[in-house]
């Protein structure tokens, strides 16, 4: 009989805990997906290489970046690429997300499942101080955009913090996507990230109030809906999405980012369902892929099985303060053997704390997504004398 481990509480106290070493196993998918699913991942840092954490360009481990990347392509699925779960903003300046955009498509473009891959196009390749008007945006946009489609890559229209900081009304907001849209060589994917995810994001497309903004969105998309392949919505409001989507014009697809509710919104509801571009698909791929798997079977039941353990995990790795849900999705890759190193650009995994971790592990375990057990113990153990638990 294996040995408890003592794993802290949020109420203080130290629980045992016996991990069910009962992992799935990572594997391709034995049919195609009914549904298109996207799974944003991290950038993994080279602690060797790295010397000052918190300032300048961050050392990133290229060789264990893409591996991950690889992983989760032999699942079947595809891959969001240098966007908010990367640390766009967060430590991940635009000359690296620009390096690591054009190293995937090269991986992307060699592996044989030929994985969709879309790439986030913001404006952080000008300084905040550079941005302050319609023009300047635009520019820096455009920029980023040309750079994603030379490397081959899908376009996702990232929100940007640069609309909000200078106050842009709604007018603003449909000139500016109305040339992005227009002007992109393929058709785009809109990002609405809500301020629970990025605080600067507060009041996006010009107004507070969520209906008003999905009623220029949707009119946004209906100018041109050739030119938009979807829209991600990362409001966490599983009502919302729902009425949102049905009013989406015929071919534009509604990407989930709702990482609390995404099973129920991924299944449908008979007439209209979501698809997936999601932070948490990268932690819990197994899963997610062969849930997937069994939904394009018909096999309802079996979906839900997979997926309903993965939703309390997810709601843990993306409580609040939300923004911080790429510390567990880099904690679990660790864990699971992904990368020697749970160090991240910014020293981002600081931002959570071991009881959090902690149930992280015991959550991921119970929705068998710690698929090389005996590691993932012995690095839990391992970061728990580290806080002084033995």
């Amino acid at each position: 009989m294996r040995t408890p481990m003592r794993l802290p509480t949020a109420d203080g106290t130290l629980v045992p805990f016996i991990p069910s070493g009962d992992p799935l196993v990572p594997r391709a998918p034995a049919v195609p997906f009914t549904r298109t699913a996207f799974a944003a991942a991290h950038v993994v840092s080279d602690p060797l290489r790295e010397r000052d954490p918190w300032e300048g360009r961050p050392a990133v481990d290229w060789e264990v970046t893409l591996r991950f990347r690889q992983g989760l392509w032999d699942q079947g699925l595809g891959l969001a690429e240098a966007m908010d779960t990367a640390q766009r903003g967060m430590g991940v300046p635009w000359p690296v997300a620009r390096e690591l955009i054009e190293r995937t498509m090269a991986e992307a473009r060699a592996h044989p499942l030929r994985p969709r891959v879309a790439c986030g196009a913001g404006t952080d390749c000008r300084a905040p101080e550079d941005l302050r008007d319609e023009a300047a945006i635009i520019a820096a946009y455009e920029e980023e955009m040309e750079a994603i489609e030379a490397a081959g890559g899908e376009v996702i229209l990232m929100a940007t913090r640069s609309l909000p900081a200078i106050g842009a009304g709604p007018d603003v907001y449909v000139r500016v996507y109305r040339r992005l849209i227009d002007g992109a060589a393929a058709p785009v994917i809109l990002h609405w990230l809500g301020d629970m995810f990025d605080p600067a994001l507060g009041g996006y497309w010009g107004t507070a109030d969520v209906a008003a903004a999905s009623d220029l969105v949707l009119d946004l998309i209906g100018g041109n809906p050739a030119k938009v392949d979807g829209i991600k919505i990362s409001l966490l409001d599983r009502a919302h999405e729902e009425a949102f989507r049905a009013r989406l014009p015929a071919g534009v697809r509604l990407y989930t980012g709702d990482d609390f509710n995404y099973a129920d919104l991924i299944e449908g509801d008979g007439t209209h369902h979501s698809d997936a571009l999601l932070g948490i698909f990268a932690a819990i791929a197994p899963a997610a892929a062969q849930a997937l798997e069994a939904l394009a079977r018909g096999d309802r039941d079996g979906y839900h099985a997979l997926l309903a353990p993965t939703v309390p995990l997810s709601r843990e790795i993306f409580r609040a303060p939300t923004r911080y849900y790429k510390a567990g999705i880099a904690f679990l890759a660790w864990l699971n053997g992904a990368q020697d190193a749970f160090v991240m650009p910014g020293g981002l995994q600081s931002a959570r704390g071991i009881t959090h971790y902690a149930e992280v592990f015991r959550l991921a375990d119970r929705a068998r997504l710690l698929v090389r057990p005996e590691l993932a113990a012995e690095r839990m153990a391992l970061l728990l004398r580290l806080h002084g638990i033995d």
